[in-house]
């Protein structure tokens, strides 16, 4: 029974007091008279107090009413959101903040058609992100990432509705589906850098996309139409498809595993994306190293037909390991004055990474049990990790009278090696450490001068927040 407010109370107490009075009385002076009134204004105090207990219980029940059409707001480490009472809407705020320090080992600084800014030791910002999220009717779902580290720009502005969990459409401008590390989040990946077999991947392009997760999430697909960019290329942001063609993109991934919880493959994932299209007029991009140095860019060279991505990619996790790999081969048709030719570069990354603290590792990132406080004798959690990785340029690239791109100032195959150790010091906070070597080779002689004179030998740092 609930507390009775101070009114009820009074009734109570003056219908008790009344029956004790009445027990009192000797019985030759009260009279059957006397006993009957006693007994009506029992019966009324009576009723009035289950009139005020009702009236209570309405209040209490129209309060309680009155919250659930409040919005909720949510506070917590991964996020700043806001909900309606029926949870069909909702906005979420989250942010990334990365910055870092680079400094270069054992590579030149220096020299003619080279951008020695490249490879200055310093600080930078790296990435500052506001993450807004959240849905409309349950079924309509929004994000808009600006980004202000460096140049402000729109990274993602998209609308998603989902018909059903096997078939949602996406549009506006997001990550294409083809690399298998430049889809994964930002402020999850094994290293500082994305490896430079991503040189070879779209990244964001404007189009729509429909894609799903069927078999009870054991398969998941996507197929798009963009407007198309190439490898390591964003497309604009305000501008339609300049050179009238479309790229289609496909995705299929496996995790045939993943709802056997007592499987040692529950974490295993493989699968292959593709992309063809036609990016005539479209301009090259460069390629840069680990160290964020260009170690390769076409000459004067423009697309000249049809572009063509193929990427078979895995990954593995199990426990404190995960394994993550990827092989991406583009074949482009490139023209520069009279000399058009149809290149294939190929790459390759292996990554890997355990977690020593015992946590699961996960594409998704690593959670730690724990968060960094020494008076609590608590840590967070330790992974280090490390990586093979290759981007073979087509030699073609370097023939003929007017070469795509020039043999003197650009490699014609890079391969690197890293090692790390990430530290989560909570499930927003992490501080990365890591160093990487680029050896270049080159078609011709290595240049004696500029930043591909020696081997790229680099120690970056990170000092995240993410939410």
């Amino acid at each position: 029974m609930k507390p009775l407010n101070s009114a009820a109370r009074t009734a109570l107490f003056t219908a008790l007091a009344a029956v004790s009075l009445t027990a009192s009385l000797p019985a030759q002076t009260a009279s059957a008279g006397d006993l009957d009134a006693l007994r009506e204004q029992i019966r009324q105090l009576d009723q009035k107090l289950r009139v005020l207990e009702r009236n209570s219980e309405l209040k209490e029940e129209a309060a309680v009413a009155a919250s659930k059409k409040q919005p909720k707001l949510t506070v917590g480490d991964n996020r700043i959101e806001v909900v309606s009472a029926d949870g069909a809407n909702s906005l979420r705020l989250r942010a990334l903040v990365q910055a870092d320090a680079r400094f270069y080992l054992d590579s030149a600084t220096t020299g003619p058609g080279q951008n020695p800014a490249n490879a200055q030791d310093g600080f930078l910002l790296r990435r500052a992100r506001l993450i807004f999220e959240g849905k409309f009717n349950d079924n309509l779902q929004y994000t808009v990432v600006p980004e202000f580290g460096g140049t402000l720009q729109i990274l993602d502005a998209n609308v998603n509705a989902v018909v059903t969990p096997g078939f949602q459409i996406r549009v506006g401008r997001f990550k294409t589906p083809i690399g298998l590390e430049q889809l994964q989040s930002d402020p999850v990946a094994f290293f500082n850098e994305r490896s430079i077999a991503t040189n070879l991947t779209p990244n964001r392009d404007v189009g729509i996309q429909v894609w799903g997760e069927l078999l009870d999430k054991r398969l998941s697909y996507a197929v798009g139409v963009f407007n198309g960019v190439l490898e390591n290329g964003n497309s604009p942001t305000t501008s339609a498809n300049t050179e009238g063609d479309f790229t289609t993109v496909g995705r299929l991934f496996a995790t045939p595993f993943v709802n056997d919880k007592d499987s040692a493959l529950k974490g295993l994932g493989f699968g292959i994306a593709s992309g063809i299209g036609n990016s005539n007029g479209v301009a090259t991009n460069t390629y840069k190293s680990d160290g964020q140095q260009d170690f390769f860019a076409y000459t004067s060279t423009t697309s000249a037909g049809r572009s063509l991505t193929v990427s078979p990619q895995a990954y593995y996790y199990t426990g404190p390991l995960g394994i993550l790999a990827e092989y991406v081969s583009v074949t482009n048709e490139l023209t520069r004055g009279t000399n058009t030719r149809q290149v294939t570069n190929t790459a390759y990354n292996l990554s890997a990474g355990y977690v020593l603290t015992g946590e699961d590792a996960s594409y998704t990132g690593v959670s730690p049990r724990s968060s960094f406080k020494p008076s609590a004798d608590t840590w967070g959690a330790f992974e280090v990790v490390g990586r093979v990785a290759q981007l073979d340029v087509d030699n073609d690239v370097f023939k003929g009278g007017t070469p795509l791109a020039l043999s003197a100032t650009n490699a014609s195959k890079v391969t690197a090696y890293g090692a790390g150790l990430n530290w989560y010091l909570s499930k927003a906070v992490r501080a990365n450490f890591d160093v990487t070597q680029n050896k270049f080779d080159f078609q011709g002689a290595r240049p004696t001068s500029g930043i591909l004179s020696d081997d790229e030998l680099v120690f970056s740092t990170r000092f995240q927040v993410s939410f």
